[in-house]
């Protein structure tokens, strides 16, 4: 489980294999000792860590992953936000995140203010009715607010802080974002499905 709150951004240094990919990436800033078998979200993706050095760890990714995320799309260089897993009696800042990516979202528009800057995007048709204005929706491994929504996407809007200590402050149009919606909405609509 994860919060949304991004802890450090990475890099990622190298990717190899064809239909399970390992990826190895160098988060920007030291951390505690990495634990073989933990987990840490990576651009919004529960990956497990299979190896790890000092400054460095390795995932992963099986097929099913790269089919329903923008990981397909990861070579080296790439940027990527890093969460670990939150443990039990911390607090939650952002909202309840799995790391169970549902879709990707391409980034349509990007407005800025002084303050602030706002970012568009489409979603797949399946996931739109999970999205609420005024509600958590998950972006790259980021809890985020949903500040508006459209008939194919929604809008969220970025504040300073999150610009720069995330890859969001980074994407251009065309961007493919993970998307993980809110599970709570989910879960209701799958218990609710057995009172119709």
């Amino acid at each position: 489980m994860f919060t949304g709150l991004v802890q450090q951004k990475g890099t990622v240094v190298s990717v190899t294999g064809t239909s399970t990919v390992r990826l190895t990436v160098q988060p920007d800033a030291s951390w505690e000792p990495y634990e073989h078998g933990e987990s840490i979200a990576t651009s919004g993706v529960c990956l497990t860590v299979v190896e790890s050095g000092s400054d460095w760890f390795a995932v992963d990714v099986m097929p099913q992953t790269l089919a329903l995320t923008s990981l397909a799309d990861v070579r080296p260089g790439r940027r990527v936000n890093l969460e670990r897993a939150m443990r039990l009696g911390d607090r939650l800042g952002g909202h309840m995140v799995q790391g169970h990516v549902d879709g990707v979202a391409t980034v349509t528009d990007r407005r800025s203010d002084d303050a602030w800057e706002v970012v568009g995007f489409d979603l797949p048709e399946h996931l739109r009715r999970y999205v609420v204005a005024q509600g958590s929706i998950c972006l790259d491994g980021v809890s985020l607010t949903v500040s508006a929504k459209s008939t194919d996407g929604a809008e969220v809007s970025l504040i300073p802080e999150t610009l720069s200590a995330t890859t969001l402050g980074e994407v251009a149009v065309g961007t493919r974002l993970n998307v993980e919606v809110d599970v709570i909405g989910k879960y209701v609509e799958s218990l609710l499905g057995g009172y119709r």
